[in-house]
C-alpha cells in the first residue's frame, strides 16, 4: 500500500489505550482513528470458524449499523476478516491491529491485504505497536491482542477452543476491567467450549444484536432508516424474535441455532411464520417476505 505511516507517541492514543497500565510505547498508523466519543467493540474470534460463528459474526454486526460504534479486529484469517468485512458491509468504521508492521511487504497475513487497503478507503484504520518492518512472529499475535482488548470498550468473542488464542484477548480485556460478551454454541462444536466457558465465568452472553446495544448504553428503538423493518403487529415475541434476526437471510441450520431452543419447536415456529406469510424460504435460506 502507499498509504503514509504515521508514528503516534502516547499523547496520540485514544484515550481508553493510555489508560491501561502497560500501554506501548509507541504506534503506527495507516488512516483515520475515530474521535473517542465513539464506542470501540473487538470482535474477535477463531481461525477455524464454522458456518454458525460466520453467520452469527456476520447477523450481530449488520444490526448495530446506524449507531457509533468502530468495529476492531485483528486482520486475521476466519472470524477477523468476518468481522471486518461485515463492518463495511453495514457501513461501520473498522480498524485491524495486525501480528506485524504496516509495511505492505510484511503486514500479515498478505492474503488480507487487498482487505486492508479497502479498511483504509472506507474511513477506518490499520494500527500497530510494531515497527513498519516487523515481521509477524508467533508472540506478536498476544502481543497485538493487548492492544485490540486495551482499546475498546468491549469484547465480543464469537467463537474460541478451549485453549484458543482468541481467550487471551478475553483475558487481557478483563485485566482491563472492559466488558466481556460471547456468542454462546453446542456443547459439542469444539469451537463453542471457549465461549461457553466465559459464559459460565461470567462473561456476557450474545444472541442478537440488541443485547450489545442495551449493554453499550444505546437506546434501542424500532429502526426507521431501512436497516430493519418493524415486525407485523400480529406476531407472538418467539416470532418477533426470529423476525430480528432475519435482518439478512439465513440459511435454517443457522437460524435454527440462533434461535437457541430445541429443534422440533424452532422448525414448528418457522413452519408457522412461513404458513401466515411472514417468511419465505428459497435457495437454501429464509428471508423476511
Amino acid at each position: 500500500m502507499s498509504n503514509v505511516i504515521k508514528k503516534l507517541g502516547p499523547n496520540k492514543f485514544p484515550k481508553l489505550l493510555s489508560e491501561i497500565n502497560d500501554p506501548p510505547d509507541e504506534l503506527f498508523l495507516i488512516g483515520e482513528i475515530p474521535s473517542d466519543d465513539h464506542v470501540f467493540l473487538a470482535v474477535v474470534g477463531s481461525r477455524k470458524f464454522t458456518s454458525y460463528g460466520k453467520q452469527a459474526a456476520e447477523q450481530i454486526i449488520a444490526g448495530l449499523k446506524g449507531f457509533p460504534i468502530i468495529i476492531v479486529s485483528g486482520l486475521a484469517i476466519g472470524i477477523d476478516s468476518i468481522a471486518h468485512n461485515a463492518a463495511l458491509n453495514a457501513g461501520l468504521t473498522t480498524i485491524a491491529i495486525p501480528g506485524s508492521g504496516l509495511n505492505d511487504d510484511v503486514l500479515y497475513p498478505a492474503s488480507n491485504r487487498s482487505l486492508a487497503k479497502k479498511i483504509v478507503e472506507r474511513g477506518g484504520a490499520l494500527l500497530s505497536p510494531f515497527k513498519p518492518d516487523f515481521k509477524a512472529t508467533q508472540w506478536s499475535f498476544p502481543a497485538r491482542n493487548r492492544i485490540m482488548a486495551g482499546i475498546s470498550q468491549a469484547v465480543l468473542i464469537i467463537e474460541a477452543e478451549e485453549k484458543s488464542g482468541t481467550l487471551i484477548t478475553a483475558r487481557l480485556a478483563l485485566d482491563y476491567n472492559r466488558d466481556v460478551y460471547a456468542v454462546p454454541g453446542s456443547i459439542f462444536s469444539p469451537t463453542s467450549r471457549g465461549t461457553n466457558s466465559l459464559i459460565t465465568d461470567g462473561a456476557m452472553p450474545v444472541t442478537k444484536s440488541e443485547d450489545i446495544l442495551n449493554a453499550l448504553g444505546f437506546t434501542v428503538d424500532k429502526k426507521t432508516d431501512g436497516t430493519e423493518d418493524s415486525p407485523p403487529d400480529d406476531m407472538s415475541p418467539e416470532e418477533e424474535a426470529v423476525w430480528g434476526l432475519l435482518g439478512s437471510p439465513l440459511e435454517r441450520d443457522g437460524l435454527v441455532r440462533l434461535m437457541d431452543m430445541p429443534i422440533s419447536k424452532a422448525n414448528g415456529i418457522l413452519s408457522f411464520m412461513e404458513i401466515k406469510g411472514f417468511i419465505k424460504e428459497a435457495d437454501g435460506k429464509i428471508f423476511r417476505a
